[in-house]
């Protein structure tokens, strides 16, 4: 089919829709700079646009099944609008969605969708972030773990690590344009190597950059967090003492099953030295229920896992057998009611944790970044990323303020200003 086209007598408008992780939100920023650099215009709403990029997620059904729902609602407009297609998509859903939009495309020929000329990496496509305080920096992409449940190998390929050249260069840029947080991206982000530069050589290079702003990442994978890492992050100044290591399962048979190679043992070892050498160090993590052959019990040792580790959050989701994976040749045998079930024994016990975890901050004075300012609440997160909502006049969105906290939630914090008398 056609591709769209725009010139500079001939603007057009674009819209984007963007399912999945954050690196998925990172790619949408760059889909955005590149269409702004071709003369497109964002529209004022998904309606009045002319190109309409929804950016996918095959790693769940549920996320699967959002696209065609969206795509069945930009049919149903009056105006008659393009839709390109892109994301981490497997070959299956490819196929099935082929005849539904106008164009389907790899994010690593994102320079060609329109009629452009194609680029060595995507990457020298500058991002365009739809905030003025936090940038994601993608600083690997794809995964060579193969977990037995995973299509991410299979949908964004084997890891490539960017130049490290590169990576600073982009973050110099925008630390030099006010930005205070750099949030590295990576599916498996500790385990980056650039010639004899490894992950915890990178995060010393970038916090060299002068300036004042925080350094996080994400995703970790629990076999590759050193020490090393460990130890640089207790004594950094700039990195966020912020851990979201997936533990999947706390059940070895099913950690082996889902091919993560570590055990519970090893998890939890990791954990205690986590929260032994860095200071008020958060951690987050991500649980799947359900994976086929879960009993009754390795699902209670998950739980039993997630009572003794206390985590500070946790992204809990249902099983769904995904094509190519290794698990998708297993019967999924545990009915959804179950699942369900499952996922919300897990989500009592995390919201009964975190709120523990959360009291401990009543009366205590944090510095957090403000993220946006809405209706007289200033919203934003401390160092170690935990959300905070304050009462404030006045708009201190990229700014970092004193505030003492006043109220804990699971999910959140609550504070008021602190201003230093002079």
């Amino acid at each position: 089919m056609d591709k769209i086209k725009t010139t500079k007598h001939n603007k057009q408008s674009y819209w984007i829709i963007t399912y999945g992780c954050q690196m998925n939100k990172s790619d949408s920023e760059r889909i955005a700079s590149f269409l702004q650099s071709q003369n497109f215009k964002k529209a004022k709403n998904k309606k009045t646009a002319d190109l309409i990029i929804i950016n996918a997620c095959s790693v769940r059904q549920s996320a699967v099944d959002r696209v065609y729902g969206q795509i069945n609602q930009i049919k149903k407009n009056e105006k008659k609008q393009k839709i390109y297609l892109t994301g981490c998509l497997t070959e299956k859903d490819k196929q099935a969605l082929q005849p539904k939009v106008d164009l389907i495309f790899n994010i690593k020929e994102l320079s060609t969708i329109c009629g452009g000329e194609k680029i060595d990496t995507y990457f020298k496509i500058p991002p365009l972030p739809n905030n003025s305080v936090s940038v994601f920096i993608p600083i690997s992409t794809g995964c060579d773990n193969f977990c037995s449940y995973c299509v991410v190998p299979y949908t964004r390929g084997r890891e490539y690590h960017r130049p490290a050249e590169e990576i600073l260069k982009e973050v110099e840029m925008f630390i030099k344009r006010g930005f205070k947080e750099i949030i590295l991206l990576g599916q498996n982000v500790n385990s980056y190597h650039y010639k004899n530069i490894d992950f915890t050589d990178l995060l010393q290079l970038i916090e060299n950059i002068p300036g004042n702003f925080w350094i996080t990442f994400l995703t970790n994978h629990p076999k590759d967090l050193s020490e090393k890492l460990i130890d640089y992050v207790a004594e950094s100044k700039k990195v966020c003492p912020y851990f979201h290591l997936p533990v999947q399962s706390g059940d070895n048979k099913i950690l082996k099953l889902m091919n993560r190679h570590y055990t519970v043992k090893k998890y939890i070892k990791k954990v205690k030295k986590l929260r032994k050498k860095i200071k008020d160090v958060c951690i987050s993590t991500d649980i799947i229920v359900g994976i086929p052959t879960e009993t009754t019990s390795q699902f209670k040792n998950t739980a039993k896992l997630m009572k003794k580790l206390k985590f500070d959050m946790a992204y809990i989701a249902q099983y769904s057998p995904r094509p190519q994976t290794a698990l998708s040749k297993v019967k999924d045998d545990i009915p959804k009611k179950e699942k369900q079930k499952r996922e919300q024994e897990l989500i009592k016990i995390l919201e009964k944790t975190a709120l523990e975890n959360n009291k401990k901050y009543l009366g205590k004075t944090k510095v957090a970044l403000i993220t946006k300012y809405e209706k007289g609440y200033l919203f934003g997160h401390l160092k170690n990323q935990k959300q905070i909502k304050i009462s404030s006049k006045k708009d201190l969105t990229g700014e970092m303020v004193k505030v003492k906290i006043t109220q804990a939630n699971p999910y959140s914090l609550k504070g008021e200003l602190i201003y230093d008398k002079k």
